[in-house]
């Protein structure tokens, strides 16, 4: 009885701070679509007295929307591929391969996590200006494609395999490439899918870096592109405008975690409890 009584209040603990965390997305949506007068009301409505979908329409009319779309969504393929791509092999070397100074460049890989972006962003910044990769999507991709968090991920991933399995491959005479492409890479779906997860979540949300590579309309992503709505009003800030823009955006990062929450939350227990 008293185990019943606790679970009780744990999930009601936990319903209490879900729905804590669902109230700013839930004040977001209903914003959207209301009127400019409710809006502005105070005290704050928190349903809409008259709904208007409008502002769904005005934003396509008062940003390039679309070009904002497709520049991210090329942002963020071409920085998420080669990303997992390459923290895979490195965290299979990591975990895997024998070589003199492994554990000491693997604590240096750990270190770049403690360094702030902003600590190498003048650096990168010349080094694309040097390149010519201002107004590129080069500029916005090529600087993004390595992840120190990824390498940590995935090498506790690898590192959580039976290595028997390496073991047989190696006595069906399997050298490293093929023991890490069919062997224990088909393995590692769950902790690819959250890199993946993860990589995307970076990539959409990410706006220093775009706002500083990126200097025409045409080329700028979804996160820069999408504040000139602040000051693309008529009058002063018009929130369901804003809040609009801001569901539109949201919406294809709900539909990718929906689709690999199995796999996310797998590899992350995975990853977290192993290694």
């Amino acid at each position: 009885m008293r185990s019943f009584a606790f679970k009780s209040l744990l999930q009601l603990a936990l319903l209490l701070c879900a729905a804590f965390m669902f109230l700013p997305f839930f004040w977001m949506i209903t914003t959207s679509v209301k009127t400019y007068a409710d809006s502005v009301q105070i005290p704050p409505v928190w349903f809409p007295t008259q709904f208007d979908f409008s502002w769904y329409v005005q934003v396509f009319e008062r940003v390039q929307f679309g070009a904002y779309v497709k520049n991210t969504v090329i942002m963020t393929i071409g920085r998420v591929l080669p990303q997992v791509l390459i923290c895979a092999m490195a965290g299979y070397g990591f975990a895997r391969l024998k070589f003199p100074g492994r554990d000491a460049i693997f604590v240096i890989v750990l270190a770049l996590l403690m360094v702030p972006g902003q600590v190498v962003l003048i650096p990168q910044y010349f080094e694309v200006v040097k390149l010519g990769w201002i107004d590129t999507y080069a500029g916005l991709i090529v600087p993004q494609v390595f992840s120190a968090y990824g390498v940590f991920l995935l090498r506790q991933f690898f590192m959580s395999l039976p290595s028997e399995l390496e073991e047989a491959a190696k006595i069906d005479g399997a050298h490293y490439g093929t023991i890490f492409l069919r062997v224990l890479l088909p393995l590692t779906t769950p902790a690819l899918a959250t890199m993946a997860f993860f990589g995307i979540l970076w990539s959409w949300n990410d706006f220093l870096w775009p706002l500083v590579v990126i200097n025409t309309d045409s080329m700028k992503v979804l996160s820069v592109g999408m504040s000139a709505l602040q000051g693309n009003t008529r009058g002063g800030l018009e929130y369901p405008l804003i809040m609009a823009g801001a569901v539109l955006c949201t919406i294809p990062l709900i539909v990718f975690f929906v689709a690999l929450q199995k796999y996310v939350v797998k590899g992350i227990a995975i990853s977290g409890i192993k290694g």
